[in-house]
C-alpha cells in the first residue's frame, strides 16, 4: 500500500515565505510585491518585514494569500558590522487573526523604515520589553516564544549570517530552516545549505526545509541580480485559505525548490518512489553512508526514481537537480 509523503489530494501552491517591503528595508510596497509575485505564478507570500508584524490582508483575494509574519534578528556584540555573526529568524502566524507580535521591545530594534511603523504593531502590553541576546540561550528563547505564541519559525541564511557549525547547532525548536535563500545567493554567499540541514538532522532535529527569496528588490525585476522568483516553497493543500496553508506548513506538506517541480512522493513495501518533471539527476541522502543517485541517460528523460529503504537508516531526503544545476529538496522523513 502506498504511503504518500506529500498528500495525494489537493494542489500545489507556490509560496515565498521570506519577503521585505518598504515597511522595513525593501524597495517595493506590499501592493507591488503582490503584483510581482502573482505575475511570477505565486499564490502565497509571507510579508516578513524586519521587526514588524503588520498584517496586509488587503492583498488577499481568491487567487492570492498574504501570510502575517516578521523577521527578528540578533547580532553578536563587539566587532565592526562586516565581522559580526548574527542570527535571523522568520515567524509566520499560524492563525489568520493572530497579529500580536512576540518578543517585542517598545523602543529598541528596527531596520530601515521599521521604527517609523512601531505604532502600527499590536503587542502584549502586560509583557515586559524583550531584550535580544546573541547566544544559544537567547536565540532559543526567541524560538520558544514564537512557537508558544502560535508562529511557524524558520532559521535563515546561515552563510550570510557568518554562522558555522558551533553556532547554529546549538539552536533548537524551530519548525524549519532555509535550505536555499535567493538574496544571499545573488550576493555571493553559499546559502544553498544542504550540509547545514543534514547537520541538524544528524543531531536529532528532524526539522523541515524551505526555499525563500528574502527579497528586498533593490535591483530591477529584469536584472540577473533580482532575488525574486529564484527560490520558493511548493505547498500541497486542499485550498488557498489561510489556515489550510499554514496547517500544510505544520504538517510538512511541501518541498523547497530553485526551479525543478515535484509531482508525487511515496513509500511502498520498503521502497521510496518519486515522480518529477524532467531532471538531470535524482538522489537520496540518508542518515547513513548509503546515498544513491539516478542519472538521466543520454537521449532520454529522467522523470522518476526508486530507492530502497534501509534498515539502519533513521531518516532520508531526496534532491532533484535540473540541467541548469538548480535543486528541489524534500523535507527529511523518518524511516518507517
Amino acid at each position: 500500500m502506498r504511503n504518500y509523503l506529500l498528500p495525494k489530494d489537493g494542489r500545489f501552491y507556490k509560496a515565498n515565505l521570506h519577503c521585505h517591503t518598504i515597511f522595513s528595508d525593501g524597495r517595493k510596497t506590499p501592493a507591488e510585491i503582490k503584483e510581482l509575485y502573482a505575475r511570477l505564478g505565486y499564490s502565497v507570500v509571507a510579508i516578513t518585514d524586519h521587526d514588524l508584524l503588520i498584517p496586509h490582508d488587503e492583498l488577499t483575494d481568491s487567487n492570492f494569500l498574504a501570510l502575517h509574519g516578521f523577521e527578528i534578528e540578533v547580532n553578536e556584540k563587539g566587532r565592526v558590522w562586516e565581522q559580526k555573526k548574527c542570527c535571523h529568524l522568520c515567524m509566520i502566524a499560524l492563525e489568520g487573526d493572530n497579529i500580536t507580535q512576540p518578543c517585542w521591545h517598545r523602543s529598541k530594534y528596527g531596520i530601515g523604515h521599521a521604527p517609523e511603523h512601531r505604532g502600527e504593531v499590536k503587542f502584549d502590553e502586560n509583557e515586559p520589553d524583550f531584550v535580544r541576546t546573541y547566544s544559544h540561550e537567547g536565540v532559543n528563547e526567541m524560538i520558544r516564544r514564537g512557537r508558544e505564541k502560535g508562529f511557524f519559525v524558520t532559521y535563515n541564511h546561515p552563510a550570510w549570517s557568518m554562522e558555522r557549525y558551533p553556532d547554529y547547532i546549538g539552536y533548537e525548536g524551530m519548525n524549519a530552516m532555509e535550505i536555499m535563500n535567493s538574496m544571499a545567493l545573488t550576493e555571493g554567499y553559499e546559502d544553498y545549505n544542504p550540509r547545514v540541514y543534514d547537520d541538524f538532522l544528524s543531531a536529532g532535529r528532524l526539522i523541515y526545509c524551505i526555499g525563500a527569496d528574502d527579497n528586498h528588490n533593490a535591483e530591477p525585476d529584469s536584472s540577473c541580480k533580482s532575488e525574486s522568483g529564484r527560490a520558493f516553497t511548493m505547498i500541497k493543500s486542499g485550498s488557498l485559505d489561510y489556515r489550510s496553508i499554514t496547517a500544510a506548513l505544520e504538517a510538512g506538506s511541501f518541498y523547497a525548490s530553485q526551479g525543478p517541480l515535484r509531482k508525487e512522493l511515496w513509500t511502498e513495501i520498503g521502497e521510496i518512489f518519486i515522480r518529477t518533471d524532467s531532471a538531470e539527476s535524482i538522489h537520496i541522502v540518508r542518515s547513513t553512508r548509503a546515498n544513491d543517485r539516478a542519472f538521466r541517460e543520454p537521449g532520454k528523460r529522467l522523470t522518476q526514481a526508486r530507492f530502497q529503504l534501509r534498515e539502519n537508516d533513521l531518516w532520508f531526503r531526496l534532491v532533484v537537480t535540473d540541467k541548469y544545476g538548480r535543486h528541489a529538496c524534500t523535507n527529511a522523513y523518518p524511516v518507517p
